[in-house]
């Protein structure tokens, strides 16, 4: 299995290499690895463990060859690299504002692989392996459960190497976060494809109500995955926010946005609905539009 995927500014298709390749393959794809799965990696305690490893000093000698193996460009991150405490430090680093100018329209919550689905009700479709997705199981909420179900669905796959803060998709009201308590399974595409949704209804995750005042409401939320060791929020909950504003980030590992939004008032971008009806994501990054 080869994860490929378009790049958008470009047009081309391309193949991703995530860190530890060998190792998800392994996980999910060998009935030893699955075993493993089971008993040690999808708890709390190693990621959390991981979590803190990558938090020590001494974590910083790591940061140049990943920097120089994966081609990341740090002339964009507010911190040089001497200055980076951890390797924690740097995954989440913040990046100077002129480095993702926010577009017009809906606009990414952050650098991604981006799936999208112009009716929810698709999905069964794109994913047609594991378990049923539904919203009910997502959001453990009947209420908001009828809110969302006639709405469209975007995914924002972050690979370790992207950049790891998530930021609003417009502007409006933002409530506060709910937390659901999960597992952390990898939302690797050697993950997703033996059970998407078994990935993400059993993955710890928040979500966040953004009430706009032209396009409806927006539901956003972070997901957890392996080795990512939490979920940090840092906006100031019932609140006025911009579109483009810091919304929290997420520590060492892989993870993902999924948005819902109303598709009565945003038109995802044609382009990454086809991508999506290919089976391609489409390689996005925090404030470029995709939905009208």
């Amino acid at each position: 299995m080869h994860i490929k995927y378009i790049d958008r500014k470009t047009g081309r298709e391309k193949t991703e290499s995530p860190p530890g390749e060998g190792f998800l393959k392994f996980l999910y794809h060998t009935a030893f690895g699955q075993l493993t799965l089971d008993v040690l990696v999808k708890r709390k305690l190693v990621s959390a463990l991981y979590g803190r490893l990558m938090n020590r000093p001494n974590s910083r000698k790591k940061i140049r060859p990943f920097v120089e193996q994966y081609d990341i460009d740090l002339s964009e991150s507010v911190k040089s690299i001497e200055e980076f405490t951890s390797f924690n430090d740097f995954f989440y680093r913040a990046l100077k504002p002129e480095a993702r100018p926010i577009q017009e329209g809906i606009v990414s919550p952050g650098d991604g692989k981006v799936i999208a689905f112009e009716d929810i009700g698709s999905i069964k479709d794109f994913f047609v392996k594991g378990s049923q997705f539904t919203l009910a199981r997502y959001l453990q909420d009947e209420v908001l459960t009828r809110q969302f179900e006639d709405s469209s669905l975007v995914i924002v796959r972050l690979a370790p190497n992207d950049y790891h803060r998530f930021h609003f998709p417009y502007s409006g009201v933002a409530s506060p976060s709910r937390q659901i308590r999960g597992r952390y399974l990898s939302v690797s595409p050697y993950a997703l494809s033996v059970d998407f949704a078994k990935v993400f209804c059993e993955n710890k995750r928040a979500f966040t109500i953004l009430t706009t005042a032209d396009k409806g409401t927006i539901l956003i939320s972070p997901v957890g995955a392996t080795m990512v060791g939490s979920i940090r929020q840092t906006y100031q909950p019932n609140s006025e926010v911009q579109k483009g504003t810091e919304m929290g980030y997420f520590a060492f590992g892989g993870s993902s946005v999924l948005m819902l939004i109303d598709k009565k008032k945003v038109k995802i971008d044609p382009d990454i609905l086809e991508n999506t009806r290919n089976k391609m994501e489409t390689f996005v990054k925090m404030g470029e539009r995709i939905g009208t």
